[in-house]
């Protein structure tokens, strides 16, 4: 498993065929270079359980991830034809309707091995990477199967991220959100935060 997928490293790059408002197209991940940050988005398959909800929920969320800059791209190793179906396909069959972000095809497993989430039986492990503005891998996770994600941690984390990057020696503690008070990467400067956190508190 060399070359694995890292924080602060480039992501990889790909070119393939995509889906986005029911038109096939290329979709290259440096075309985002300098533009705006991406949030890649591997599913296991189309006409899976919990894919949908997910899918359709970041859909729905979308204008809170382009209040931060941020371009969804979903992935699986299904073909663009089969992502057409899917995107054709009755919300209340399990399909997805319309989406307001690409679906992206990986149809020969090449993008979903250089991220190493293909499982044994050809599916991808539901996994999201944060690729800032210059293709630098941010932050990634990955889930079990079954397990659906949650769209308002990932927003707090991509929002998280972004404010580091524009506040160079600041960082934000456990649960923070935009307006929370920060703290400071040096330790000797946040004293001041875990002095008002923990001052008069029991051990």
């Amino acid at each position: 498993m060399n070359n694995l997928p890292q924080i602060g490293k480039m992501a990889p790059n790909f070119l393939t065929v995509g889906i986005y408002k029911n038109r096939l197209g290329k979709i290259r991940l440096s075309d985002y270079h300098g533009k705006k940050y991406v949030l890649l988005v591997f599913y296991p398959a189309n006409f899976t359980s919990v894919s949908p909800t997910e899918l359709i929920e970041l859909s729905n969320r979308i204008s809170d991830f382009q209040q931060l800059s941020t371009q969804i791209l979903a992935i699986s190793t299904d073909s663009p034809f089969s992502h057409l179906q899917y995107l054709l396909a009755n919300r209340s069959q399990g399909g997805l309707g319309k989406l307001n972000y690409p679906l992206v095809s990986d149809l020969n497993q090449t993008i979903t091995k250089k991220y190493h989430l293909l499982t044994n039986d050809g599916l991808s492990f539901p996994g999201i990477f944060i690729i800032d503005k210059e293709g630098i891998i941010q932050y990634y996770t990955v889930n079990n199967l079954l397990c659906g994600r949650n769209i308002d941690e990932l927003l707090r984390v991509l929002n998280s991220i972004q404010y580091i990057q524009e506040n160079p020696g600041q960082a934000c503690p456990v649960d923070w959100k935009n307006g929370d008070q920060i703290l400071y990467s040096h330790p000797l400067k946040s004293k001041a935060y875990f002095k008002k956190l923990y001052l008069n508190k029991s051990k």
